[in-house]
């Protein structure tokens, strides 16, 4: 059942001082922004209004996911800091003596609500913003970036070594709860785990002639591990077919808990055989595609991404593209599987600014990525009357001289902000790296870390203008 507010009144409010009960100005602006019917709009879909056990206040919710993104930490921190702190209970709404909702109530409300919800409550605070008329549009700026996933630097032998210890492990609750409880099965997690250790040894000498001696080590190691995942999954496969047939006489958790195993294992073995047929290529001397190289055992949709950064030539994880405005408000931000072209991006993302905001920018620059002809023609069909985007290749001269005027170049220096504008999404709202799994996770994630970003924009400016 959906709850909006916590209206329950607290007889310890009229007991502390107003000094306890004063809000800090970031808090206090922030809190009078989200005290809007609008933002619970979103979550109607997704509880009944008079059926089933009250939610946590969605008012209480919204408030908690902006301190964990405001100040980046996690569910179980931000639960206890918030019990700890009576500033923080005051603006989450939350009672002196009421209890904190439990972190994994928290996760289950941010799983369960999606993407959608995340992108309608941006939609909802920029149409608040705007109602106030503190967002510009004269000028935008757009860029791309590689929002990491949550996934060690993927290695062949790791990636193997990391499937064969799985499978060892599903195995081992499949048995617990009664599952194929006769059928053999060898954990070999020990064995993988040290011919990893192996192969770290050998890569630590030095030296030419020892380093092509390592590289066959490396090799041979290697093959050995994919044999090893081979001999597991094979044996998981019988494992799963007994597993199958108690899975029919299995009542109440205990077919819940066996099903969620066999379901598991049936996901590690496929992708345990993926893994295996890239190790075989990149040992017959073949490189892999990148676009479905398997990096991660719970994460399929992170794929390597080669942006040409000097510390990180390629980044694993997922696409993500910026649109902000002059007072560094995003007006529109995606998350992409993959490593899509920019261009084709850009026009849809103005496209979303005019609905959201109802006025077309005036003036849009970016980077040489997006600079082809037929962004320019898309742009100017919506209603940009300035387009700054470095064209690729070789221009012509009135080409060249556009690009070589002061307006033009005054627009490429003001785009550089974007990258800056990218860098602190990255390591003040958690885009250096999503913490949920998929594409849609780190959608999930980035949408509450512009919404956090936006709030703190907007209620700055809206404290400016009052």
């Amino acid at each position: 059942m959906l709850v909006t507010r916590n209206v329950q009144p607290s007889l310890w409010e009229s007991v502390l001082p107003d000094v306890v009960l004063k809000l800090p100005a970031e808090l206090e602006a922030v809190d009078r922004l989200l005290d809007d019917e609008a933002f619970f709009a979103p979550f109607r879909a997704h509880f009944d209004p008079l059926i089933g056990r009250p939610s946590v206040p969605m008012e209480t919710y919204l408030r908690l996911m902006f301190l964990k993104f405001r100040h980046r930490i996690g569910y179980e921190t931000l639960c206890r800091e918030v019990s700890d702190s009576i500033s923080w209970r005051l603006f989450c709404h939350i009672d002196i003596d009421a209890r904190v909702p439990h972190p994994t109530t928290l996760m289950k409300i941010t799983t369960r609500c999606g993407e959608a919800t995340v992108l309608a409550l941006n939609d909802a605070l920029l149409a608040k913003a705007v109602a106030a008329k503190v967002v510009r549009t004269g000028k935008v700026r757009a860029d791309t970036t590689v929002v990491s996933a949550n996934v060690e630097y993927p290695t062949d032998s790791g990636l193997l070594a990391t499937a064969v210890a799985r499978i060892g492990k599903l195995v081992r609750r499949i048995k617990a709860t009664g599952g194929a409880t006769r059928t053999g099965f060898r954990d070999r997690s020990r064995s993988a785990a040290s011919k990893v250790h192996a192969i770290g040894a050998k890569l630590r000498l030095r030296g030419a002639q020892a380093r092509e001696q390592a590289q066959a080590t490396v090799m041979r190691i290697t093959g050995e591990l994919a044999d090893l995942a081979r001999h597991s999954s094979t044996d998981a496969q019988r494992i799963l077919a007994n597993a199958r047939r108690a899975l029919r006489k299995a009542t109440g958790q205990t077919k819940g808990r066996l099903h969620r195993a066999i379901n598991e294992l049936t996901t590690v073995i496929e992708r345990t055989g993926r893994i295996m047929a890239q190790t075989h290529q990149r040992l017959a001397g073949i490189k892999p595609d990148s676009a479905t190289r398997l990096v991660s055992l719970h994460d399929p949709q992170a794929h390597p991404i080669v942006k040409g950064g000097l510390g990180k030539p390629v980044e694993f994880g997922y696409k993500g593209q910026v649109v902000d405005n002059e007072d560094g408000i995003v007006l529109d931000y995606t998350v992409e599987e993959g490593n899509p072209p920019d261009a084709p991006q850009l026009a849809p993302a103005i496209a979303r600014v005019k609905r959201r905001t109802g006025s077309t920018p005036r003036k849009v620059t970016a980077d040489r990525g997006y600079g082809e002809p037929k962004v320019d023609n898309e742009l100017e069909e919506l209603g940009v009357k300035d387009v700054a985007i470095p064209r690729k290749g070789q221009p012509g001269q009135a080409r060249r001289d556009r690009e070589h005027s002061r307006g033009f170049r005054d627009m490429l220096k003001w785009r550089t902000g974007i990258e800056g504008r990218i860098s602190h999404l990255k390591h003040r709202f958690g885009w250096a790296r999503t913490l949920m799994d998929a594409r849609t996770g780190a959608a999930i994630w980035c949408g509450h870390g512009v919404l956090t970003h936006n709030l703190v924009k907007v209620a700055g400016l809206t404290a400016k203008t009052a």
